[in-house]
């Protein structure tokens, strides 16, 4: 494991940058501020090692990022409606970032905290990032406690898990909003890329996406991602969903999760490199967002990034879960941990042949 200092915050403290790799050629770089994946480095079929997350060049970047490119996202990610929700009988007001909604935290969520960092010694190349939130932070309520543990394996596996603790009632999902192109950084868009999620139902979004409370079939619809499917294949469909969203984005339900197990969630293929990448997650749900709205992102090298030049796959409780007691619940209550753990396979097909 390498360590870089990466620069000073505005607040006198240093930042850094931790890579973490593995034989194969497989390197992530993980920021301490926002818990980070900075870079996801990975072979192609010809054996390239690329990057195949978005990203900026240095730390001032992530600090006007307004995209969460690669940050780790809590205390809730995904929407809130309202910018509110009642827990015990007591109404909380939350910061309203998105409208009249909570996005992704608020103004100040994760992705713009400074994490500590400690090692974790073993036989995988580990790094663990811990962060109090305290307790009003953003309005949500109770001194969160929340520990992000990164892991490198020896198979091409990065595996996230998360925890945390809270001395009062409160709600949290956490996520990482990490922006995929496996083509790499000269490749193309990615609605080339195949797509497939084991989920047979999603949840419709009203015009300021949040929910409407349908649990809708995927089935006859631009959402049908049940067999592998070119992420563009559908994506201007005349749907009202696909209006809202400007393309995907919306929560998936994932198929057959009981009692946090881990299970498949998703695979995208990329034709040409072959580059495939499978998700398993022990949460309900994931966000399949199709880089709708990337617009004019300065990120690295000076590139201007530009709709469905990645897309993000966010495994997380339901949005809006805290106000829909119909939906898996988010609530955490002292003497209970939050655990949740997601994991990103890489593999790669060898021919075209092997891609359907």
């Amino acid at each position: 494991m390498n360590k870089v200092l990466w620069g000073t915050l505005a607040n006198a403290q240093d930042a850094s940058v931790y890579k973490l790799l593995n034989l194969h050629g497989m390197e992530v770089a993980i920021a301490d501020y926002g818990a980070t994946i900075v870079s996801l480095k990975v072979p192609d079929r010809f054996g390239n090692v690329e990057d195949v997350i978005l990203g900026y060049d240095n730390i001032s970047g992530y600090i006007g990022d307004t995209q969460y490119l690669g940050a780790s996202i809590g205390r809730y990610a995904n929407r809130i409606g309202q910018g509110e929700f009642v827990l015990d009988g007591t109404e909380y007001a939350l910061s309203r970032n998105d409208g009249k909604n909570t996005l992704h935290g608020g103004f100040q969520g994760f992705n713009k905290k400074l994490w500590r960092a400690r090692l974790v010694r073993g036989t995988e190349e580990t790094i663990e990032f811990q962060y109090e939130s305290p307790d009003g932070e953003e309005g949500f309520p109770g001194t969160l406690t929340t520990r992000i543990v990164f892991t490198l394996t020896a198979t091409n596996k990065l595996r996230i898990n998360y925890r945390s603790t809270t001395d009062k009632p409160t709600v949290v999902n956490l996520t990482n909003h990490a922006y995929f192109n496996l083509a790499g950084p000269h490749g193309p868009d990615i609605l080339e890329h195949k797509l497939s999620l084991n989920a047979n139902y999603f949840l419709p979004c009203n015009k300021t996406q949040i929910p409407t409370g349908e649990i809708a079939s995927v089935r006859n619809t631009p959402f049908d991602f049940r067999a592998s499917t070119a992420i563009g294949a559908h994506i201007h469909d005349q749907s009202e969903q696909l209006r809202i969203g400007k393309g995907f984005d919306h929560n998936w339900i994932l198929n057959a999760k009981r009692n946090n197990e881990m299970a498949p969630a998703a695979e995208v293929i990329e034709p040409i490199s072959g580059r495939t990448m499978r998700i398993f997650t022990t949460e309900p749900g994931i966000q399949f967002y199709s880089g709708n709205v990337l617009k004019n992102c300065i990120g690295r090298e000076g590139r201007a990034y530009q709709p469905y030049d990645a897309f993000c796959l966010e495994t997380q409780h339901f949005p809006d879960s805290p106000n829909r007691p119909e939906f898996p619940s988010a609530t955490l209550r002292p003497g209970e941990e939050y655990n949740s753990t997601t994991i990103y396979s890489f593999s790669q097909s060898h021919a075209p042949s092997d891609i359907k």
